[in-house]
């Protein structure tokens, strides 16, 4: 070798080094100066726990007041990103339901007889408090569900917020929502709601329940009952009447008991599909009004035109949003075979980006799944898939030691009759499948039980419309996925339930029309 090239090839070894891995640099430049980190170095930027105080324990609330269970039962509710205790908190059971119920059926006569300027001025003050207290409210969320608090702090609660001033424009606006010139309150509501967005949930439940004339029973999940609980200090601080809204911490007896009681007038549920179906068996035969937001299995729809950056960013959020605990989450990737080697190689690639760790840090994206039973659920279901054939990629990332994990995951040679591709996982696991045109994705997409959302990447506006126009689906995101809006109706077909909640569309289930 020449001096000439052999001077080259350094050169060229020096610039692949200085490019590829500052570490080596470093430590070739070590004896004649200190070490010193990488300007990329991770930093964590932990929020702090101090902006909120959480009690040793809680009560129900019931007619304005915390009070103990009647059996005097309780439970704890820990944190699932280090197993701590948090708190522990009255467990409701059947007695409770019919004190709370009796209480929202007090309260119904005077609250319904409010001119809906007035019931507005409370779900002002609710918003405006919410508002002010978002960061406390989204720290707690974090720490009782598991979620990154840049979820909580940037989605949920501006979302909380917004549908309570959303709701509270309707409320004396009833006469021209198109249900009629009189439309009347319903009674009392019965609600249940599930641990993946805790006061989210709460807030598209209570919200136009309150604003049409409503009164509240609510049973937040087992596992997430705090920020229902703060919640309940904010009704209080904003004035509620006693007894317009009434919180039951507790476990599925005492859900059953409030959707099987004889004076709850609308049943509002979001959860399983397992578990709506029993309540659409209970409820059959008796005058109540329900709404069933269930399961879902969401097809994201990605074709050869799409802009694969901007794709790749919104399967991310479609699936991974949440540690995938969403039911609208779009966990069947439909890829256009020309593109599928790129697309794979390029949401690979942001996978291996994804931060995994400590949810109150706020450069977190993957935070703790929301329970054991959980992970156990979703452990389960991707051995199956690996059994079954499918072939698993996981992420590569450092599970903590404590708390509930799960590595981002992904599965490729999927067909339609794996249980993956079939069944509702619940956690940060995407099946991906192909297709050749666009019927074929059409087909495949709506090969599902569920019916809840789907999502369309394309350039082409007319694909657009003529796909979704097919789609079994509530909701058609195109080019985004898990957009949110306090104006917009959400909900399902098939067994991912039936009703709309948000929007103008959201009255109507409260409403005796």
């Amino acid at each position: 070798m020449t001096k000439k090239n052999k001077k080259n090839k350094t050169a060229a070894v020096s610039a692949a080094e200085a490019v590829g891995a500052t570490t080596v640099t470093a430590a070739t430049t070590a004896q004649a100066a200190p070490a010193r980190s990488s300007a990329f170095e991770y930093a964590p930027a932990p929020e702090s726990r101090a902006v909120v105080d959480i009690a040793p324990s809680y009560g129900l609330f019931i007619d304005g007041e915390f009070t103990e269970a009647a059996d005097g039962r309780v439970f704890k509710t820990v944190s699932p990103a280090t197993e701590e205790v948090l708190s522990e908190v009255a467990r409701a059971g059947e007695a409770d339901v019919d004190r709370a119920v009796k209480a929202a059926g007090k309260a119904f006569a005077s609250w319904s007889a409010l001119p809906g300027t007035e019931r507005a001025k409370y779900l002002f003050r609710i918003a405006r408090i919410i508002q002010e207290r978002s960061r406390e409210l989204a720290v707690l969320e974090t720490l009782d569900n598991g979620k990154p608090i840049k979820e909580t702090r940037d989605a949920d609660l501006p979302l909380v917020a917004a549908h309570f001033f959303y709701y509270a424009g309707w409320a004396d606006k009833l006469e021209h929502a198109g249900y009629g010139t009189s439309p009347r309150p319903l009674g009392v509501a019965g609600q249940v709601i599930p641990w993946n967005f805790p006061l989210l949930m709460l807030a598209w439940k209570i919200a136009p329940a309150l604003a049409t004339g409503n009164t509240v029973v609510l049973k937040p999940a087992e596992t997430t009952p705090l920020s229902a609980l703060f919640f309940a200090d904010v009704c209080r601080q904003a004035g509620l009447p006693r007894g317009v809204v009434n919180i039951l911490p507790g476990y599925g007896d005492a859900g059953a008991a409030l959707v099987a009681h004889p004076d709850v007038n609308k049943v509002a549920f979001t959860g399983s599909t397992a578990v709506g179906k029993q309540i659409a068996r209970t409820v059959a035969g008796t005058r109540k009004k329900v709404t069933l937001e269930l399961g879902g299995k969401g097809a994201n729809i990605v074709f050869d035109d799409a802009p694969i950056d901007q794709a790749v960013e919104g399967i991310v959020n479609g699936i991974f949003f949440n540690q995938g605990q969403v039911c609208c989450a779009g966990s069947r990737l439909l890829v256009q075979e020309s593109i599928h080697d790129e697309l794979l190689d390029s949401l690979k690639r942001r996978l291996s980006t994804l931060r995994l760790g400590d949810p109150l840090d706020k450069n977190t994206d993957i935070g703790a799944i929301n329970s054991a039973e959980q992970l156990a659920r979703i452990t389960s279901l991707v051995e199956q898939g690996e059994a079954e054939g499918a072939e698993r990629w996981s992420a590569p990332c450092e599970l903590p030691e404590s708390g509930y994990w799960f590595a981002p995951t992904l599965f490729t040679g999927v067909t339609q009759a794996h249980t993956v591709a079939r069944d509702e996982i619940f956690g940060p696991v995407l099946s991906v499948l192909t297709f050749r045109t666009p019927d074929e994705a059409v087909a495949k997409a709506n090969n599902t039980p569920y019916g809840l959302s789907a999502g369309i990447w394309t350039e082409k506006g007319s694909r657009i419309l003529a796909v979704a126009n097919k789609l079994r689906a509530g909701v058609v995101w195109s080019n985004t996925f898990n957009k949110f809006d306090p104006t917009s109706p959400f909900g399902g077909y098939k067994e991912s339930g039936f009703g709309r909640e948000g929007g103008r569309h959201g009255l109507e289930a409260y409403l005796d029309v």
